[in-house]
């Protein structure tokens, strides 16, 4: 019981610790240099609110992401997760409207809408593997 509940914090800490650093680096990588984060997906910033707003959503809100999913990885992994759950969820579901609203995705969205989709699942199943063994530990201490 113990060992599978350090197994589990440990898959969630590693879980939650990769998607720090993937959004970190997006973050950093949006504030230092805007116009590079557009590239990926070929869109020319061509003037200053342009650039002041994807540095500001990617760079300055994904640093605050950022922050919030450290501390909680310290202080409540399962709160970690469940954003997590909901944060990768937005970016699949907001992918899947773009497809039922203006058509099929090109290579860079579909890749992503396959990495969000999974990064989603991950959250809820270690969500549900968490509460499986609160639930075990209740029982255990009832008896």
């Amino acid at each position: 019981m113990m060992n599978a509940q350090k197994i589990i914090k440990t898959c969630s800490q590693v879980y939650i610790g990769f998607s720090i650093l993937s959004l970190a680096y997006v973050s950093i990588s949006s504030i230092w240099n805007p116009q590079a984060t557009m590239d990926l997906v070929s869109i020319q910033l061509s003037n200053t609110d342009a650039i002041s707003s994807i540095r500001g959503i990617y760079g300055g809100v994904g640093l605050l992401i950022t922050f919030l999913l450290v501390y909680l990885l310290f202080n409540d992994v399962r709160k970690a997760l469940f954003f997590l759950l909901l944060f990768w969820a937005a970016y699949s579901i907001s992918r899947l409207i773009t497809i039922w609203v203006d058509g099929p995705l090109g290579s860079f969205g579909s890749q992503w809408l396959i990495i969000e989709s999974t990064f989603s699942i991950l959250a809820f199943v270690l969500l549900l593997l968490y509460a499986r063994i609160k639930k075990e530990a209740e029982n255990v201490s009832q008896q």
